[in-house]
């Protein structure tokens, strides 16, 4: 069985959502980043984490590989070509979609006050439009690499979602459509589900 620690509206969502759509039990803790139940978890604090086996995983990117390797769902097979493109879309987003998100919220209000830039997010809201309508562009199909959905989709779309949030916006028609499209899915809604409850 395994443990996810983190709550859904953070980056524990992806890993939630991968294991409702492959179909697996787990047991969720609500947890808030950075509180002392999460650092008695995680000592960083940080979420999400996974528990397996008496194992502690961290690290939404390595979790959501570990879980499609384990359960050879949602990935293509160590070694392949596939899986290298799969590798190479799932880090460019983590760079060019995911930290460029990251960076708005730390100015905005995870760094100390301080610290922070604010004037930074009008460059981050440019970078962030011009590296999606890269990814539209690129797109080999209905998903990132063609007919098959793969956890750098489940990436993708988690971050564009963070984007709506955080009022970041694109003009990609491909990549509303996408977006859409991904979202009509079972697993996805029933992950988003956990959030009403």
């Amino acid at each position: 069985m395994y443990e996810v620690f983190g709550g859904v509206a953070s980056r524990a969502f992806r890993v939630i959502w991968l294991l409702d759509e492959m179909g697996v039990e787990f047991t969720h803790h609500d947890l808030k980043p950075g509180s002392d139940e999460m650092r008695a978890v995680n000592p960083s604090g940080k979420v999400p984490a996974l528990k397996v086996d008496g194992e502690l995983i961290t690290d939404s990117s390595a979790i959501m590989t570990f879980l499609a390797d384990k359960h050879g769902q949602f990935t293509y097979p160590a070694g392949t070509i596939e899986r290298a493109k799969q590798d190479a879309w799932f880090h460019q987003i983590i760079d060019e979609v995911d930290a460029v998100l990251w960076t708005a919220a730390r100015h905005s209000f995870i760094l100390p006050e301080e610290h922070r830039v604010p004037a930074v997010k009008d460059s981050l809201k440019w970078e962030f439009e011009r590296n999606i309508g890269r990814i539209a562009d690129r797109m080999e199909g209905p998903y990132l690499q063609g007919e098959e959905i793969t956890i750098a989709d489940f990436l993708l779309l988690h971050c564009l979602n963070w984007a709506t949030g955080a009022k970041f916006e694109h003009s990609s028609a491909k990549m509303d459509e996408y977006a859409k499209r991904i979202r009509a899915r079972d697993g996805f809604k029933a992950a988003r589900g956990r959030l009403a409850a």
